[in-house]
């Protein structure tokens, strides 16, 4: 039987899966970008963002770190919650 490690790296072997991996990454990847740049943009601390969500900030560092390591994905709740945190809006876009 193979280890889940084994497993993976024989999955990501395959051009399809590879690309799809890939893909998923980038979309987080700037997904994380824009989440950012609309903190920085509103001038706001991680606490800060915590405090207009209702939370702490640990857990906003999570859910940084989290899009950052593609290891979760929040909610989009969560995603829309962030924004208007940051005074944005959260747009959704099927193409």
């Amino acid at each position: 039987m193979k280890s889940h490690d084994q497993l993976v790296k024989a999955l990501l072997r395959r051009p399809a899966v590879r690309a799809e991996v890939e893909r998923i990454e980038r979309e987080e990847g700037e997904l994380l970008d824009a989440l950012l740049k609309a903190r920085h943009e509103a001038g706001l601390s991680q606490a800060e963002v915590a405090a207009r969500m209702g939370t702490h900030a640990p857990a906003i560092a999570r859910l940084e770190r989290a899009l950052a390591t593609g290891k979760h994905s929040p909610s989009l709740a969560t995603l829309r919650k962030y924004a208007d945190a940051c005074g944005k809006q959260l747009v959704l876009k099927v193409a």
